[in-house]
Parts: structure tokens; sequence; C-alpha cells
């Protein structure tokens, strides 16, 4: 799996993008339950032109963002799936991060040139702040689809069993 990077080797293949003169696209998120949603959102963020670099968070991560039942499928299988995804060109399985410091250093090391974002994000802010430290701008790729959900697709599961 070429593809899934851990942070330190993720440093390295940025470093040798930018020497190579690709643009960088970074987008972070969850993806436990891949839905249209994730596919609408990761294909426009490609169509920026570059390299899409997806953050994956931690499973810790996930059940402290999305609650105690979650993640339903484990980083490392949401790797291997994200991996398969033609759109994505690298996936960097992060650690548990406890403080939004930590995602400005990952962010420092990658040097993206674009932040790819859905319209509504919930820390835009702080992915504004982290891009203008490393002269990267935000982009708005898709509006968020609140039709489409991990949590919906359980419920739906749940009530069709």
């Amino acid at each position: 799996m070429d593809k899934i990077l851990n942070i330190n080797k993720a440093t390295k293949v940025a470093e040798d993008l930018h020497k190579l003169g690709e643009q960088i696209i970074l987008v972070g998120g969850c993806f436990d339950i891949l839905h249209v949603g994730h596919i609408e959102f990761l294909s426009k963020a490609k169509e920026l032109g570059g390299q899409l670099l997806v953050i994956l968070e931690s499973d810790d991560s996930v059940r402290k963002l999305k609650g105690i039942s979650k993640p339903v499928i484990k980083q490392d299988d949401r790797a291997i799936l994200l991996s398969s995804l033609k759109m994505i060109d690298y996936i960097i399985k992060i650690p548990n991060f406890n403080n939004d410091n930590k995602y400005l250093m990952l962010v420092k090391k990658i040097k993206p040139d674009i932040i790819a974002i859905t319209k509504g994000d919930p820390v835009k802010n702080k992915k504004i702040k982290q891009a203008v430290i490393v002269n990267a701008k935000v982009v708005e790729v898709i509006k968020r689809k609140r039709s489409y959900s991990t949590k919906k697709i359980i419920e739906t599961i749940l009530t069709k069993a």
C-alpha cells in the first residue's frame, strides 16, 4: 500500500512533490463508512489539480468527534478503502491529535498549496489560520450533503433490519 503513509513518510513525499513542482491539495476527515458525499468531495478536491493527500483521523479521534460507537471501520481498514480510490494520491494515517497545534505542525510539514473543505465545515476558521501560516488557500469544493452521512446510513440499516 504505497499510498498509505505515516507522518514521517508523508513529510518526505510532500518534500519530493514540492521539488517536482507538484501542487499539493490537502483534505482531512474520518471517512468511516464511505458514501456519495465523500466521493463527490474527494473528486472535486482532486479536480483542483495536483496531488491529493488525505489526512485520516485515528480511531480515538473519530470516537471523540462522532461518539463512542464510532468508528464502525478501523483506521487501517479505512486507509485501505481510501487507497482504492483513484482520485486519492496519498493517505496520511495520523495518531490521536489531542490539540490543534499537532494539526498545525502536520500542515507545516506538508505545506499544501490548497486545503480543500466542504461549505459549512465546522472548523473552517482553524483551517484558514493554518492556510495563512503555510501560504496556502482554503477552497470550498462542495456543499456539505446532509442527506449523506455515516449516521444516516447506520440508521437506515437498523430500520430495515
